[in-house]
């Protein structure tokens, strides 16, 4: 009799494993590596998880992606590229996962999107703007780095493109930039637009980005007559220069960055200073109900509202992973990547209907014709419009 309960019991642990084996074979594993935690930045990677939970959430309800649910891996870099490094050969040695998104930040894109290719893991950042993240890693080289984000290169392809339009006004342009990596990708960026749309700057200045005084640099700008100014920096560096120009009594047309976004920006430069930019953006606060209807689930998780076009990005990358998986009939890193680069299906997403975002030269999901002009105006991030920007098309974005 005992015999007999011995070996009942290894039959039910056996079958246990067996079903656990079961259901584990019924999940596919995607993973998340940003900063969460360390930096102003990481209520970007927050938003961003939220929205792609609420997405692996919706498609897991409609019976998942190849007969499986999708689950989620979240890894925190806390903003570190050795941190980011090791998330991802542990999320793609250990964990197994089939595609990664994030991260935060672009440096740690940078660090090891060598990793991704070589290892044939797509990619696709939600969150980070860096202009080199998307480039292969040589000419004609398969590419598994994608993204469905701002890109700094089409926001200054925007931002010159008002400037190029409003000569009447902006007769002389200066370019100030921190000299973080941020600020000298965006500068490097600048100049090349610039040159592209026929810009020529009259000064340009750059400065630290734990500066709080930059009247010096912007007495540069002001003697040389710069009546408007590009401003590449993060949120806080940004709110400091317009302290400075408040000091001196300088207000040219201010452009800048979509950092300008962040509420720590609003918050350092004050309600009146703040409203003095204006900046493109994937969304305003003028939302659809599809949006609202996410932010009713995730905004009272959010750090700030104005991180809520993270969460829209972490959606809309899961939505269109998913359509790639399908049209490939498979996991596989290579599978995916093609089927990324030709989806041959619009993809209904929030942000927009998605009808062959992606082609073997060009793995940007948005470009400057998706983004919104937007400003502060009463603690909100609201559209802004004008004669000028209403007039402005595709051809008009030169790089």
């Amino acid at each position: 009799m005992k015999t007999i309960r011995i070996i009942a019991a290894a039959v039910a642990a056996a079958s246990l494993a067996i079903a656990s084996t079961a259901a584990f074979a019924q999940e596919i594993k995607i993973g998340f590596n940003g900063d969460l935690s360390a930096s102003p930045s990481a209520q970007s990677g927050q938003a961003a998880v939220l929205g792609m939970q609420a997405a692996i959430s919706d498609i897991n309800t409609a019976g998942g992606v190849l007969g499986k649910k999708l689950t989620l891996v979240v890894r925190d870099d806390v903003s570190q590229p050795p941190k980011s490094i090791q998330n991802m050969t542990d999320l793609i040695d250990n964990e197994g996962v089939v595609t990664v998104f994030g991260p935060t930040n672009s440096g740690n894109a940078m660090a090891w999107k060598h990793i991704v290719n070589q290892k044939k893991i797509p990619v696709i950042n939600n969150v980070s703007a860096g202009t080199d993240i998307t480039k292969p890693i040589s000419p004609g080289a398969d590419n598994y780095m994608f993204r469905v984000s701002m890109v700094d290169r089409e926001q200054i392809s925007a931002l010159m493109a008002y400037v190029k339009k409003n000569s009447a006004e902006s007769k002389k342009v200066g370019f100030m930039s921190e000299t973080t990596g941020y600020g000298q990708g965006g500068l490097r960026d600048m100049k090349d637009v610039a040159q592209a749309q026929g810009i020529t700057p009259v000064d340009i200045e750059q400065f630290g980005v734990g500066d709080t005084d930059m009247t010096s640099q912007l007495n540069k700008l002001k003697a040389a007559g710069a009546d408007t100014v590009i401003i590449w920096a993060q949120g806080t560096p940004i709110a400091q220069v317009m302290r400075s120009m408040e000091k001196i009594n300088y207000y040219p047309r201010v452009l800048s960055s979509w950092a300008a976004d962040n509420i720590t920006f609003y918050d350092a430069a004050g309600k009146t200073l703040a409203e003095k930019p204006l900046f493109l953006r994937t969304v305003s606060e003028n939302r659809t109900p599809a949006q609202d209807k996410l932010f009713a689930r995730v905004g009272s998780q959010l750090k700030a509202p104005s991180s809520f076009s993270f969460a829209l990005h972490g959606y809309d990358s899961v939505l269109l992973l998913a359509q790639a998986m399908k049209q490939a009939n498979s996991t596989d890193g290579s599978a995916i990547r093609v089927a990324l680069e030709n989806l041959n299906s619009p993809v209904q997403g929030l942000l927009k209907t998605y009808n062959k975002p992606f082609s073997k030269t060009n793995h940007e999901a948005l470009l400057a014709k998706d983004f919104v002009w937007v400003h502060w105006k009463d603690g909100k991030l609201l559209p802004y419009s004008d004669a000028l920007i209403a007039s402005l098309t595709p051809a008009d974005y030169k790089q």
